[in-house]
């Protein structure tokens, strides 16, 4: 069965559903930040995910929200997989670990498999730069990643799941993501609706 074209919605409640992918590299700490976010704990060891969903209220912006998020394989031998996820993801937190440069270069195959997958010039994501805490490691400075998110045209972030920094922003800064690209098809909507010709009778 194909997988289904995501839709948006609001549930019965009126409070807005989003489904977003966490997605990047192997060992890049997709699923320390997803747990972090989720459970409020940092876990330490290492195991590679083939892909988890995890589900959490939250308030954005004093707005009520309700998250399915899928812990993405950032593993070579898991890339089939990736289409049927980013065909139903409303929008993607795009991860790299500050002290591998090869994860940040992966980055780009991850947005534009993702553009062409969703077939769209434009998608809510944030690019996020985890491992922050390891100064002493670093390789990709923030003002090299910054340049690159300006040139994405998405906004950047810089995250430790082991110190919990910034993980609940980068969760909060992708939905008004997704929230501004829904308010901006919406708002395409209502011009094409009104550009349609008034027939004469």
């Amino acid at each position: 069965m194909a997988p289904k074209e995501t839709t948006t919605n609001s549930n019965s409640n009126g409070m807005q559903e989003f489904k977003l992918a966490v997605i990047g590299g192997g060992g890049v700490g997709k699923s320390a930040l997803t747990v972090q976010f989720i459970q409020n704990i940092y876990i330490e060891e290492y195991d590679p995910t083939i892909e988890d969903s995890y589900r959490k209220h939250a308030k954005i912006d004093d707005k009520p929200v309700f998250l399915e998020i899928l812990d993405t394989a950032g593993q070579e031998e898991y890339k089939a997989l990736r289409d049927s996820y980013m065909r139903t993801a409303d929008g993607f937190l795009m991860v790299y670990s500050v002290i591998d440069r090869k994860t940040f270069e992966e980055v780009n195959e991850f947005y534009e498999q993702i553009l062409r997958v969703k077939d769209c010039d434009k998608a809510p994501m944030v690019l996020v730069g985890n491992k922050c805490d390891l100064e002493s490691e670093r390789v990709i400075r923030i003002d090299e990643a910054k340049v690159y998110s300006k040139q994405l045209g998405i906004p950047m972030i810089e995250t430790s799941a082991k110190q919990r920094l910034n993980v609940d922003e980068s969760f909060a800064l992708l939905v008004r993501e997704v929230r501004k690209s829904l308010k901006s098809s919406d708002e395409d909507q209502l011009t094409k609706k009104k550009k349609k010709p008034c027939s004469i009778l």
